[in-house]
């Protein structure tokens, strides 16, 4: 079993940065890609970012490419979301998700294990 925790989120003026971070165990941590995803209130889990096992490869959402970084550390068992030039519109709460299978993938369906969230706010 795999266990995920996101942490970081909180309340930002727009233009602002954030970093969030999201530690999983359970397996090796650099045998699985990695992903964030998005929910907005009344909107469906969007797709943010994702990296590969090695953190060679990564690959963004239209609307935060240019302004976000996903990395990943795998001495420590955990990746990152570096959030810089933050809009009201990123107001979410924030999903990271492991996948075993290794896929970087920007579909929900790939990801296998998924944390419980954090709250990003980001005010006008």
């Amino acid at each position: 079993q795999v266990r995920v925790m996101e942490s970081g989120g909180g309340l930002v003026q727009a233009g602002g940065s954030l970093i969030l971070s999201c530690a999983a165990s359970g397996r090796t941590f650099s045998s699985y890609s990695m992903g964030w995803f998005r929910q907005a209130p009344g909107k469906e889990r969007e797709f943010v970012a994702t990296i590969s096992r090695s953190g060679i490869n990564s690959y963004y959402g239209d609307s935060v490419r240019d302004r976000f970084t996903i990395s990943r550390d795998n001495a420590k068992n955990t990746v990152y979301l570096q959030m810089n030039s933050l809009k009201p519109e990123d107001t979410a709460v924030y999903y990271c998700a492991a996948d075993p299978d290794g896929y970087v993938s920007r579909y929900q369906a790939h990801y296998e294990y998924w944390g419980q969230g954090t709250q990003v706010t980001v005010s006008s």
